[in-house]
């Protein structure tokens, strides 16, 4: 058998993985989008390196949109097998696909008058709503720890990986030539006390690991002063200068730790009176899907639903759901906080709040989360002075602030945790995925420490035959 990494390869995004036998039966562990990579960034969402009338089983880690946001085209374009994963990631990858198919359309029609005046050729979607619901078709859930017999040649079980609601990480046992080779593959892992989740769950020992790197260099502030950090923010910017905070949030997971986080200073008597929004329908939809699964919640989530029944909502707070409303915050001038999609700020609508806020130094822009260099996110936290948004340039007066420890990432301390349940000498080689090619060769390092010695950072493509 081989193993083919198509995605998520020494970058962080478009994570898709296949796994082929002998006989030529593919599996796929997931379906992600590309985003984030520039002017590449289309062509790599457009050609998937593999034919997917040829892939005979999908198996979903998780409902980020880089994880799943390609299953719809996948689909369409020919491939008819089950999409396994948790009941969570299925209720939130609805959402999700149907959410992108809509922002992929909404940006492709802005940017299309901006083309047609240049004479350049229209932009199409990669996908749309009906494919959107044709895929969602062919999935099938899967509890945690239950071991799923495809055929009895092709098993595998799934663990709580604890980065976001419904996340797994994936273990393959796969027989041919009268032996058994497991493979594991990591997901995103999440953090050890996590602000909502229970962390990750350890896994039966594995001759293949591929592992997730996002953090591979990187160590978290400790998660409590998240909320003072949070609190600080908004007096300053809000209070003391009149000015408002834009959030660029995930979704999915990022949104729901700040609402969580902003309820407990309202608890503690410590949120600035000010308006809190969350522009952004899919958060709305996101959040409700977080509130109907409670047995995901950590033991510190639980106590709190026993003083208060809904730990994501607080006084002042406001969901944004049509497009008038949310142009409307532009000229609002009160002071405010607006939490908006997407995380990286490379589409949907924060990306209008911080182009109408971003040369007002009375504000603030503040990063919750992981951002690829080459985004909008990520070039205001490399304190770039000047920005393009939508082809123009902004002068950068606002402050920029980071909360790196927000993330649902783990740090290397977090992915050594995670490994720490298997024995290095069993493992015949470890794959480092999802993570930038510099941090990655410094990862690589910290897990030759622990004992592992065959490790492999794969290119775009790369494929490796297992012994």
């Amino acid at each position: 058998m081989h193993i083919t990494f198509h995605g998520a390869a020494r970058n962080v995004t478009g994570s898709k993985h296949i796994v082929q036998l002998n006989d030529g039966t593919t599996i796929l562990l997931d379906c992600g989008m590309f985003q984030g990579l520039g002017p590449k960034t289309e062509n790599m969402n457009e050609h998937f390196g593999f034919n997917p009338r040829k892939v005979d089983y999908m198996i979903l880690s998780h409902a980020h949109i880089d994880h799943c946001g390609l299953i719809p085209k996948l689909v369409a374009e020919g491939f008819e097998g089950t999409v396994y994963c948790t009941a969570p990631t299925m209720d939130l990858a609805r959402i999700l696909m149907m959410d992108s198919a809509k922002i992929q359309e909404q940006d492709n029609e802005y940017e299309n008058k901006k083309r047609k005046k240049r004479n350049e050729e229209p932009l199409t979607a990669l996908y749309n709503e009906q494919q959107s619901m044709e895929a969602l078709r062919l999935f099938k859930v899967v509890d945690y720890n239950e071991e799923v017999e495809i055929r009895p040649d092709i098993k595998f079980m799934l663990t709580d990986a604890g980065h976001v609601i419904g996340s797994a990480a994936i273990h393959l046992s796969l027989f041919e030539n009268n032996k058994e080779t497991r493979i594991t593959f990591s997901g995103d892992v999440g953090r050890y006390g996590d602000l909502l989740l229970r962390s990750p769950q350890t896994f039966p020992q594995a001759d293949y690991i591929l592992l997730e790197s996002t953090y591979g260099d990187s160590l978290h502030k400790e998660i409590g002063p998240i909320e003072d950090e949070l609190r600080d923010t908004i007096h300053q910017t809000c209070v003391v200068q009149g000015g408002k905070v834009i959030i660029p949030a995930f979704s999915v997971g990022r949104t729901q730790e700040l609402l969580y986080a902003l309820n407990a200073l309202e608890l503690r008597g410590e949120l600035p009176d000010v308006n809190y929004y969350i522009d952004s329908p899919l958060s709305d939809q996101a959040t409700q899907v977080v509130k109907d699964h409670p047995e995901e919640y950590n033991k510190e989530v639980n106590e709190v639903l026993k003083v208060d029944a809904d730990p994501f909502g607080f006084k002042n707070l406001r969901f944004i759901q049509s497009t008038e409303e949310s142009m409307a915050l532009n000229t609002d001038n009160r002071p405010s906080v607006i939490i908006s999609s997407s995380g990286m700020a490379e589409a949907g609508r924060v990306r209008h709040h911080i182009r109408n806020n971003i040369s007002n130094d009375k504000n603030t822009i503040l990063i919750v989360g992981y951002c690829e260099p080459s985004t909008l996110g990520g070039q205001l936290m490399q304190g770039n002075h000047e920005v393009y948004i939508f082809g123009d340039k902004y002068e950068v007066k606002a402050s920029v602030r980071v909360i790196k420890s927000m993330s649902a990432h783990g740090d290397y301390e977090d992915l050594l945790h995670f490994l720490a349940c298997q024995d290095p000498e069993k493992v015949k080689q470890l794959f480092l995925i999802h993570g930038e090619y510099e941090i990655q060769q410094k990862f690589a390092e910290h897990i030759k420490e622990k004992g592992f010695k065959n490790i492999e950072i794969p290119y775009q493509h790369q494929r490796f035959d297992l012994d």
